[in-house]
């Protein structure tokens, strides 16, 4: 595949603002600082237009495998063409800003994502669509530094919703920004030590780590590899600065490593002399999320990620390298079961000073090889799901230069959400607090604010949608405390255990691809959820990991959840179960359509029989995988209601059910219960055994 403009190009290239000119230097187009003409250096070669001919010329670029000449041109989706033609994706975004219009043109709207954005409109207006654009920002480990929070906080009222959205990949979200202040938003943002660039778009996402702030050698170095991978693979063409602060440059100094690994094109996987020399002109495929973690902490659920990336330690606690798994994603489309959920499967294990040559050699595979024809197939999950892991593994080495050692053995995992109050291991503490979907509003905003304020505090996103706050110290702790408290922001321990592991994407009424309900709807559901565990017996301490997604594309991670709700219709979900509470296992779908008014009818029988068959600390997600889901639907579909419970009918006094309602029909003469009755007759009878008395 190229860049050139050629047959496909035909249809886009007929709307006059999608009209790009042509400025050949040397052979090759160039871009001029003063045109939207556009370089197409492509993936491996760069092709030569001449207007005396209709051939092609190839002229091989970098040294990689040459893929076999094909005579027809392969087929590109729309999205491809409109990167092709963006000029570095800037146009047609830079001229859709200056009009008078609420909203931008299709392309536009594509070329915005790269810039951290996405166009809405409120779906629950009737009438001409009230249009605004979400802000997404980038936040490496979910580091916000103190100036920037205070930023964020300003912006949400100034220009957006009045509320802060926490992301399960440590970002925040910012909502209801109208175009005509979009410059103003991002500017203030950039000016301020904050970003949204490539939190959107066919490229590498934010960057996950474990949001503690612990002062650990491995929590340190995976937080640090984490910020470097984030460089390593941010643009390079300016593309940001010159759309939202007029070319103004920000500087930033990046580790010597990372430049030189970025510059590193011994392996052929740079694009010579390009403005985006890991990127090129096309970008990636699709979207491309990678988490780096240490061993036990599945804070940033790893293995839902292109790249999960291990810190391995020796003994001493010393970082030694990385072990890599590849291929997760969640992403999928309803009723098209060859879109799916996959979870990453080891790749090997590399020194830690290779870590950016190997990452970069992964995502150069990825931009090589994924599917551009079809964006439903162009996740980096389908290319190893179709190769299989050893022709991946072989392909990466090419670009790596080196074999991937053998995968080193790990401690099982275990999600640690930091919620509560922790010492970082440098004498000061941090707190986590959980904030119900991540929706920072109100009295808890304002609060938030003071404290952070007051105290001069930074903080720290975590994937699970909650906040941290650092650098507390001790003198600190309970007048901080009792501010939270009267805020609604408790110790764990008040919480609900539903509440803390539960996550939902924001869904109506501005996500465009919202189906039903999420985060309006998880509220009520989490609280019939607990009323059927009272309803079954389970105790208020024992919980389920539960999910809700409004559409299939998983951005609350459902298919990791014991119980993942998945939107597939108005008022409508799937059923997934079979995810574990250390987000290991992948779920599957259970039953589909299901209303929302009927979610206890399924509900009811799979806890109910969770409560009375599980083995010794058997979670809910590993009952229903040993259970079977052909079983767990004969459960529910011969389901008539729980038995009650023999504590409701004292049991151990009464042998059958008519015996304790007799009693009970007589205690309430005395105006007492039967077990009161029972007791007084038991105590009665056993006193006149030993007087040697029969009644």
């Amino acid at each position: 595949m190229t860049t050139s403009f050629g047959a496909a190009n035909t249809a886009l290239l007929k709307d006059p603002k999608l009209q790009i000119p042509s400025f050949l230097h040397g052979g090759h187009l160039r871009p001029s600082s003063n045109s939207l003409a556009l370089t197409t250096t492509t993936r491996r070669h760069t092709r030569l237009l001449s207007s005396s001919s209709s051939s092609s010329h190839v002229i091989r670029a970098v040294s990689t495998p040459a893929r076999p000449n094909t005579a027809t041109e392969t087929k590109r989706s729309k999205v491809e063409i409109i990167k092709e033609q963006s000029n570095y994706i800037r146009y047609p975004l830079n001229e859709e800003l200056l009009t008078d219009a609420p909203n931008i043109n299709e392309a536009a709207t594509q070329v915005i994502k790269f810039h951290g954005s996405y166009q809405q409109y409120n779906r629950d207006d009737r009438g001409p669509r009230n249009y605004s654009f979400m802000l997404r920002t980038k936040n490496p480990c979910g580091k916000v530094s103190n100036r920037l929070y205070l930023t964020m906080d300003d912006l949400a009222d100034q220009f957006g919703i009045g509320t802060l959205r926490l992301t399960t990949r440590q970002t925040f979200q910012l909502h209801g920004v109208l175009k005509k202040d979009l410059k103003t938003v991002m500017s203030t943002l950039i000016k301020n030590m904050g970003s949204t660039l490539g939190a959107c778009g066919d490229l590498n996402r934010n960057v996950l780590a474990p949001a503690a702030p612990f002062t650990r050698k491995d929590y340190q170095f995976a937080q640090k590899t984490a910020e470097n991978i984030a460089a390593l693979l941010t643009p390079q063409s300016g593309f940001y600065y010159d759309v939202w602060v007029d070319g103004e440059q920000v500087m930033t100094a990046e580790p010597p490593e990372v430049v030189k690994a970025r510059n590193d094109n011994s392996h052929g996987t740079n694009f010579p002399e390009s403005a985006e020399p890991i990127y090129g002109t096309q970008f990636l495929p699709r979207k491309f999320k990678i988490a780096v973690t240490v061993p036990t902490d599945n804070s940033v659920d790893i293995l839902t990620n292109d790249i999960g990336v291990v810190v391995v330690t020796d003994e001493e606690g010393e970082p030694q390298g990385f072990n890599i798994y590849v291929g997760g994603g969640m992403g999928r489309t309803h009723r098209l079961e060859t879109t799916f959920p996959r979870l990453g499967e080891p790749l090997g294990f590399v020194p830690k000073e290779d870590i950016l040559y190997a990452v970069k050699a992964i995502v150069v595979t990825q931009r090589e090889h994924g599917r551009r024809d079809d964006r439903k197939y162009s996740r980096m999950k389908y290319l190893i799901d179709s190769w299989g892991i050893e022709k991946f593994r072989s392909v990466v080495e090419q670009y790596y230069g080196k074999k991937f050692e053998s995968f080193r053995k790990l401690p099982e995992w275990e999600f640690k959400s930091y919620l509560g109050w922790h010492e970082q291991g440098d004498g000061s503490l941090f707190c986590g607090l959980h904030v119900d979907n991540g929706r920072i509003k109100g009295k808890m905003k304002t609060t938030l604010r003071e404290i952070i304020e007051k105290y001069d505090l930074s903080v720290r996103l975590t994937p699970n949608q909650n906040i941290i706050l650092c650098d507390i110290r001790n003198s600190w702790k309970r007048p901080i405390t009792t501010a939270l408290a009267q805020a609604g922001l408790l110790h764990p321990r008040y919480v609900d255990p539903l509440n803390l592991t539960a996550m939902a994407c924001p869904a109506f009424p501005l996500c465009p691809l919202a189906i039903t309900e999420a985060e309006r709807g998880i509220p009520d559901i989490l609280k019939r959820v607990r009323a059927t565990f009272e309803k079954v017996g389970l105790k208020y301490s024992e919980s389920v990991v539960i999910r809700i997604t409004g559409c299939p594309n998983g951005c609350a991670r459902p298919y990791m959840a014991e119980l993942g709700l998945v939107g597939d219709g108005p008022n409508s979900y799937q059923i997934w179960l079979g995810g574990n509470p250390n987000q290991t296992s992948l779920a599957r779908t259970f039953m589909n359509k299901v209303k929302l008014q009927d979610l206890e009818k399924v509900l009811e029988p799979l806890f109910y029989h969770w409560k009375r068959r599980r083995q010794s600390k058997e979670s809910f997600g590993d009952f229903t995988t040993r259970m079977g889901f052909e079983k767990l639907q004969e459960l529910v579909d011969k389901w008539e209601g729980p038995v009650l419970a023999p504590s409701r009918y004292n049991l151990k006094l009464f042998a059958d059910k008519e015996t304790y309602e007799a009693v009970d029909q007589l205690a309430k003469l005395q105006n007492k219960n039967a077990h009161q009755l029972a007791m007084e007759v038991i105590r009665t009878f056993v006193a006149s055994q030993q007087n040697g008395k029969s009644e």
